[in-house]
Parts: C-alpha cells; structure tokens; sequence
C-alpha cells in the first residue's frame, strides 16, 4: 500500500516515467535508450518504496499500551540525552532522537493515546539529520500530546534533503496509538521528548519500528 500523503509526489513521478519512457521509445540511439529506461526504472522502484505504508499491529494490549510510548518513526536511534525543553514540557527532558534514512518507511504515526495540545511549526536550517544540532536548528514541527494526565512532545525534523513536512494534525484532536498523521519526505528525524525518571527501553544505535517498537513506560506504570 502507498501512503496518500505522497500522492502528489507520486503522480509527478509517474508523468516523468511516462515521458522517459516514450522518448525512449522514439530514440534511434541504443545508449540513450538504455539510459532513459534505467532513469525510468530508479524512479518507479524509488517512489513505490519510499511512499510505501505497511499496515502495522501494535502488540501489547490495551492496558499496557496506556503505560507505554511508541515508537512515531521507522530508523535508528542515534541519541538519547537529558536536554532542556522549553516548548512544551517546559522542564528537562529525555530526548530520544531517530534517524529516518531514505530506504526507511516514512510515514509517522501518533506515539501514544491522547489530545493534541500543541502545535507549532518552525523555520530553520537543513543540517544533516543525524547531526545532534538538527534537532533545534533546522525546520521542524513541533506537536505536544496530553496522554492520560502525562505530557510529551515529538518534533518532524527536516534533513539535508528532507524540505518538506506533512502533518495533518490539528490542536484540540483527539488521537490513537499508532494512528497515521503525516511524514517527512525525503530523509528525516523525529525527535520524542518525555519527562524526567520515564523509564527508557531502547538504546542507542538500536532499530524502530513506527506503531510497533516500545521505547518508553511511564515512571507510575504498574
């Protein structure tokens, strides 16, 4: 399945493949033939997997998921520090920081059971995404989640070649576990931030999965 938030991406690419592909076909020239069709080929594969949305089964039930955080992205970890958040929480935080690499899937989905309380989107630079300082200096946008009584705030962080974010949230929704609500085209990061004394379960350099990989409980889980 392939994620409508790339519709737009994926009908220019298909009109591109088209017009490769006939003027291949009207091309005498084996070479460049063989080059337009190569073109043709790399875009159709990149697309089909880059926009692709796998349906996701979140494993732990339902009491355990209002205990938990999920994983909002596919990646790697490539950070977790204590940090000072002023946006939202307003206190220090843990920072978990994951990487989205092109061949990654891209679409994001809600970390934990809630109410949308904030909202704000950000100018910035385009740092690379794994850079530690993309995290508050690039483009990103920012969205605070009130979760049963708790608080926590994740951010879509534009890369070097990721300029464009899709967020389809609104303060004052209502969202699930695991619900879709957007993507960052192109390489990326999503940065979570939670609360001191959150007990972390994931490390550094380990692999996530979006709606599926436990990386946080709440410090009051039973």
């Amino acid at each position: 399945m392939l994620t409508r938030y790339g519709t737009d991406v994926i009908i220019g690419v298909a009109i591109t493949v088209i017009v490769l592909v006939v003027l291949a076909l009207w091309s005498d020239e084996v070479l460049v033939r063989a080059v337009l069709f190569l073109i043709a080929g790399f875009l159709t594969v990149f697309s089909l997997n880059f926009f692709r949305d796998p349906d996701r089964m979140i494993d732990a039930g339902v009491g355990a998921l209002n205990e938990v955080v999920i994983s909002p992205a596919d990646g790697k970890v490539v950070l977790i520090k204590e940090v000072e958040e002023t946006e939202y929480l307003h206190s220090k935080a843990i920072m978990i920081s994951i990487f989205m690499s092109p061949l990654n899937v891209h679409v994001n989905r809600i970390p934990a059971t809630g109410v949308i309380e904030y909202l704000r989107y950000a100018q910035g630079k385009f740092l690379v995404a794994s850079d530690e300082a993309a995290a508050s200096e690039n483009e990103r946008q920012l969205i605070g989640l009130s979760t049963n009584g708790r608080k926590l705030l994740f951010n879509q962080v534009t890369g070097y070649v990721a300029r464009r974010i899709v967020c389809k949230l609104n303060v004052g929704d209502s969202v699930k576990v695991g619900e879709r609500f957007g993507m960052i085209k192109f390489g990326s990061r999503v940065d979570v931030y939670l609360p001191l004394g959150t007990k972390v379960l994931v490390k550094e350099g380990e692999i996530t999965q979006a709606g599926t990989t436990v990386i946080a409980q709440w410090q009051n889980a039973r």
